[in-house]
C-alpha cells in the first residue's frame, strides 16, 4: 500500500508541476496527447474510489498479479479510447484537468490509505484483497508516469522504487524475467511494447523478443 501511495504521489505531483504547454505534447500512449492521458487518470482515479467501496463477501479469484490479463495491442477501435480526448478536450483549460485530477486523485490517495489492506472488493467481474488491488495499481501507476513524461524530458521520473517494483510484477505477468542488463525503465518500456528494442537490445533479449510486447489490460 505504501508503494501505492508513493507511485500515485509522484504521477499526481508530476502533472501538477507541468506547464501548461506540455498538456499539448504527444504522450507515450499512442494516439493521446498528455491531456488525454490525465483525462484517463481521473478516471482511473474514479475506479479506485468505485472499487473501494464495493465490498465483496466470496473468496478471491485474483491476486496483485492475475488481476492483468495479456491482451492484443490496442487498435484505436474501443469506444472508450476515442470518447477520452473528446472528453479531455472539453476541459479546455489546463488548469481544470489539473484541478479534477488533484479532487478526484487525492480522494483516491486517503480512501486506500483509509483502507484495510485484508478487505475484499469487487471489480471488472473479480474479486481481490484491498492490498493486492493497489498493488496491482503500482503497475498502472507507473507505467502511465513513464507515458506522461515520453516526450517530456524536464518532467520528474517515477520513483526508483515504484519502478523496481512495477518491473517485477511485469515479468511474474508475462512468466518470464528480462535481461538484467536492462534497465527498469527500459524493460517497463520495451517489455510493454512503448518503445522497440534496439538491434543491440534485441540480441541481448534473443528469444524474449519474438514474445514482445506483453500488453497489461
Amino acid at each position: 500500500m505504501e508503494l501505492f501511495s508513493r507511485s500515485w504521489t509522484a504521477l499526481r505531483t508530476a502533472v501538477a508541476e507541468l506547464p501548461d504547454a506540455d498538456f499539448a505534447q504527444p504522450s507515450g500512449c499512442r494516439g493521446w496527447l498528455v491531456r488525454d492521458l490525465v483525462c484517463h487518470l481521473v478516471i482511473d482515479a474514479q475506479d479506485v474510489l468505485i472499487t473501494l467501496v464495493t465490498p465483496a463477501d466470496t473468496e478471491p479469484t485474483v491476486d496483485a498479479v492475475t488481476y492483468w490479463k495479456l491482451v492484443e495491442p490496442p487498435t484505436g477501435e474501443d469506444p472508450l479510447d476515442a470518447l477520452i480526448p473528446r472528453l479531455a478536450a472539453a476541459y479546455g483549460e489546463p488548469q481544470w484537468l489539473k484541478f479534477h485530477l488533484d479532487d478526484v486523485g487525492s480522494a483516491a490517495g486517503r480512501a486506500a490509505e483509509l483502507a484495510d489492506p485484508a478487505a475484499r472488493v469487487g471489480t471488472r467481474d473479480e474479486v481481490l484483497t484491498v492490498g493486492d488491488y493497489l498493488s496491482a495499481y503500482v503497475v498502472e501507476w507507473t507505467l502511465h508516469h513513464l507515458d506522461l513524461i515520453a516526450h517530456l524530458p524536464a518532467a520528474a521520473e517515477p520513483p526508483a522504487e515504484t519502478l523496481s517494483a512495477a518491473r517485477a510484477s511485469l515479468e511474474k505477468i508475462a512468466g518470464t524475467a528480462f535481461p538484467a542488463a536492462f534497465s527498469d525503465t527500459d524493460a517497463l518500456l520495451i517489455g510493454t511494447g512503448r518503445r522497440t528494442p534496439t538491434d543491440a537490445e534485441k540480441a541481448v533479449l534473443d528469444d524474449l523478443a519474438a514474445e514482445l510486447p506483453f500488453v497489461l489490460g
